[in-house]
């Protein structure tokens, strides 16, 4: 019988591809460096090759190293979800799910529902990471999470999505700013305002664009924050104006300022949506999970 490397050598693999480095790679594997370094002449020995050129300094991996530790990922994924398939036939809305929330969901809409989802799920425990979309769709692919809460639109090919909500933008200015007090401001009243946007790599930065016009360089951004919260302090302060989502002022990140809100005239949402993989054996589950966020998210 063909000897096959085992799910334990494929394991270290990754783990050395990943850090290029044996000593790192033993901490993430939760084992000691020679027990790391056996794995892999054992895995050498079974390849009938090299998988990876030592020095003193550092640790390169071999074409071949490096091709196979790209199959071993997505074969470590595929028996996690095998044994996800098998937890959820037992016993769905229960263990851990390891979630992703980007930073301009996280803080307005997760302290509203996770109390509510425990009272629901006792047995369910999640584990969150609070990341930019694109990373945070990454290491959803690569298996480190199982599902993510995104803004949409943006690129999900491959993965299922539900929607939880649509989330309106409003349009935020000073006390002082020509537009404060107003109930309604069309969209073409933002033409040359200063306006203030997050940094590249949120997504929020595109939504708002696109609420103005996707490339229109009439409408200037003239500070870039990394939070919202920045990006109100700066709209209080009377340096620009910005577009807030209305899950954010319903959590009261406007609080303290005087900040001026107004609707705009035309249509204008993002749309929040839970993703996870088209093969996860937990679909159910969080087919489930999406319904009961559109709920609590309706009753608040």
């Amino acid at each position: 019988m063909k000897r096959l490397p085992t799910m334990k050598q494929l394991q270290y693999l990754v783990a050395l591809a990943d850090t290029e480095h044996f000593g790192r790679a033993a901490q993430r594997c939760y084992i000691t460096q020679s027990t790391l370094s056996a794995g892999i002449r054992d895995l050498e020995s079974v390849l009938g090759t090299p998988v990876a050129e030592r020095s003193n300094r550092q640790v390169l991996m071999t074409r071949v190293g490096a091709r196979v530790a790209e199959r071993a990922k997505v074969l470590l994924r595929d028996a996690d979800e095998i044994m996800e398939v098998a937890k959820a036939g037992r016993d769905p809305m229960t263990g851990e799910i390891r979630l992703g929330v980007i930073p301009t969901i996280a803080p307005f809409l997760l302290p509203r529902v996770l109390p509510l989802l425990r009272e629901q799920y006792p047995a369910l425990t999640f584990y969150l990471r609070e990341e930019q979309t694109a990373p945070l769709l990454a290491r959803l692919e690569g298996g480190e999470l199982e599902a993510a809460l995104i803004a949409l639109p943006y690129d999900t090919d491959g993965l299922r999505i539900e929607t939880v909500m649509e989330d309106e933008f409003l349009f935020a200015c000073g006390p002082a700013h020509p537009l404060a007090g107003r109930d309604e401001v069309p969209v073409e009243a933002l033409e040359g305002e200063a306006l203030l946007l997050l940094e590249e790599g949120h997504c929020l930065r595109g939504h708002a664009l696109e609420v103005c016009g996707v490339g229109d360089r009439r409408t200037r951004a003239q500070f870039e924050a990394s939070s919202l919260h920045t990006l109100v302090q700066m709209v209080a302060a009377g340096i620009g104006v910005t577009l807030v989502p209305r899950l954010a002022v319903e959590a009261r990140i406007l609080e303290g300022t005087r900040i001026s809100l107004a609707r705009l005239g035309a249509p204008a949402s993002r749309r929040i949506g839970l993703a996870w993989r088209r093969r996860s054996g937990r679909a159910e589950d969080f087919q489930s999970l999406a319904g009961a966020l559109r709920e609590l998210t309706d009753a608040a």
